[in-house]
């Protein structure tokens, strides 16, 4: 059985991580839930993009299995060896779009120390209430009312 590309390694673990703030294997429980699309599509591009390391470390282990020094040259082929430089070349392209494609998404997102430090500073400060003392005596009932015609 072929495991699932969610298990394959990729060469951008390591960023993903460091940008979501959690190892490869726990943002694939955090996409599950709805409002995750960025870490879905970069999950999705991560994906791709282990299939497509995972092709390009195939064809490049073959071809220096057939070009091994104790190999005999009598099993070498040229037709071996030409569809193997094009399937190498289609591998490195689809892997070059997904390290594209990932990069672009990743750069877009703030990384969780920024994300965190941006975030306003907020001082549990102590509110201080007091009352004034009441006065000594209260105000006349007329107290700075314009002066008016005197009887």
């Amino acid at each position: 059985m072929i495991p699932s590309a969610s298990v394959k390694p990729s060469s951008q673990d390591g960023r993903l991580a460091e940008t979501f703030g959690a190892p490869v294997a726990d943002l694939y429980e955090r996409a599950a839930v709805p409002g995750a699309a960025a870490l879905t599509r970069a999950l999705e591009l991560r994906g791709f993009l282990a299939v497509a390391e995972e092709q390009v470390a195939r064809v490049r282990d073959r071809v220096h299995e057939a070009m091994a020094p104790g190999r005999d040259m009598d099993e070498l082929s040229a037709g071996d060896l030409r569809s193997d430089a094009q399937w190498l070349a289609a591998a490195l392209d689809a892997r070059d779009g997904y390290l594209t494609a990932l990069g672009e998404l990743l750069r877009t997102m703030p990384a969780q120390s920024e994300e965190r430090s941006a975030r306003p500073v907020e001082f549990a400060q102590p509110q201080i209430t007091t009352t004034l003392p009441p006065t000594a005596a209260p105000a006349p009932p007329r107290a700075g009312a314009p002066p008016g015609p005197r009887p």
